[in-house]
């Protein structure tokens, strides 16, 4: 692999910021200033740093978020603060994006990464990947919810729903449900349709990963090796 294409995706800058980077030496090869934007580098077994901190080698990247309300779940937005503006320098780099959408103001987990394939695979209606959501509601739950949404209810006269799993809680104006796609404003829409109104909703897991109750509103983290063994 070149150089700069190396410290440009492993960096998150663009190829002619490495560059730039590497004509004032700020990019070293195992300990020694790199002089050519084309130098050949294993990116495996050399030992590449940028401004003195070593980089380490990584062809996918894979990201828990808590999105915050307000935020919108999209690469670039000329009006509101993206997700990808909530990553840290340390880990953000070119081709990332969410996988998966969540309203504005849905706050949540947000699956971020630039692998292209394990995003189609979870999105894709026919994997049936769980997303389970917290749900606030303003009437209390009634009893014959379990079974509508068990059904697979039709919404907006004639957009028929897989079957959804509603899980009661101690609050009646709070329940749990576990949906197996994706619809546009479906948990708002599916709840309009039962007769009641969302008035908060939060995204608590995306297939076997539960949002990590240590992430504040905001805040991130990299999936670990043993949660992306559970995504695959």
């Amino acid at each position: 692999m070149r150089i700069d294409k190396f410290v440009s995706e492993q960096y998150g800058v663009s190829r002619s910021d490495a560059k730039a980077m590497i004509k004032k030496s700020q990019v070293t090869v195992n300990g020694t200033a790199v002089k050519s934007s084309d130098m050949k580098i294993d990116p495996d077994n050399d030992s590449i740093a940028v401004c003195g901190k070593e980089i380490s080698y990584r062809k996918f990247i894979y990201i828990m978020l808590n999105k915050p309300d307000g935020v919108v779940c999209a690469t670039r937005d000329g009006l509101s603060s993206t997700v990808l503006e909530l990553i840290p320098e340390e880990i953000r780099r070119k081709g990332l994006f969410p996988a998966g959408r969540l309203d504005k103001d849905t706050e949540g987990f947000v699956f971020i990464t630039d692998d292209g394939a394990l995003a189609h695979k979870m999105l894709a209606p026919k994997s049936h990947v769980e997303k389970e959501y917290m749900v606030t509601l303003e009437k209390p739950t009634e009893k014959e919810y379990e079974e509508l949404f068990a059904s697979g209810m039709t919404i907006d006269g004639d957009e028929k729903c897989l079957p959804a799993k509603l899980i009661f809680t101690e609050d009646k104006n709070v329940v749990r449900l576990i949906l197996h796609e994706g619809k546009y404003h479906q948990v708002k829409r599916m709840m309009q349709t039962a007769g009641n109104k969302v008035i908060h909703l939060k995204r608590i897991r995306m297939g076997g990963i539960e949002l990590d109750p240590k992430l504040a509103p905001g805040e991130c983290r990299e999936i670990t090796d043993e949660e992306l063994e559970v995504l695959y």
